[in-house]
């Protein structure tokens, strides 16, 4: 290395240096960041060798996921069962039946209205 080569990289290396630091400070932020999520979220915590730490027992991960399976299924039994009240409140609501239905219901109010108006002409109202 030539005297002008180590010249020009002499000023240099404050910012090297302060770069280097800069980037282990963020390496070390991000595994700090990453557990205290994983921590938060419930996932397991891994070791230095990939081993898991938490949960510390297979009988406990066995638990938790037979209760999320359990949850699982009562959820999808119950959206099921909704699909099926929704399909029948669409069928109810499109069919010609209900639309007459209402219609009839709207002339009954429609004839009350009037026989109360000509009652109250006559003054027996």
């Amino acid at each position: 290395m030539s005297v002008d080569a180590a010249a020009t990289i002499v000023p240099h290396i404050p910012w090297i240096v302060a770069g280097g630091l800069a980037l282990g400070a963020a390496g070390i932020f991000g595994w700090i960041h990453t557990t205290r999520l994983r921590i938060q979220h419930g996932y397991p915590l891994d070791g230095a060798w990939g081993q898991a730490l938490k949960p510390s027992t297979d009988n406990e991960a066995k638990q938790r996921v037979a209760l999320l399976t359990q949850e699982n299924a009562e959820l999808r039994a119950e959206l099921g069962s909704v699909k099926d009240r929704l399909i029948n409140i669409e069928r109810i609501v499109t069919d010609r039946g209900y639309g007459l239905g209402s219609e009839i219901e709207s002339l009954r109010e429609d004839v009350g209205e009037r026989a109360l108006e000509h009652r109250k002409d006559e003054g027996s109202a």
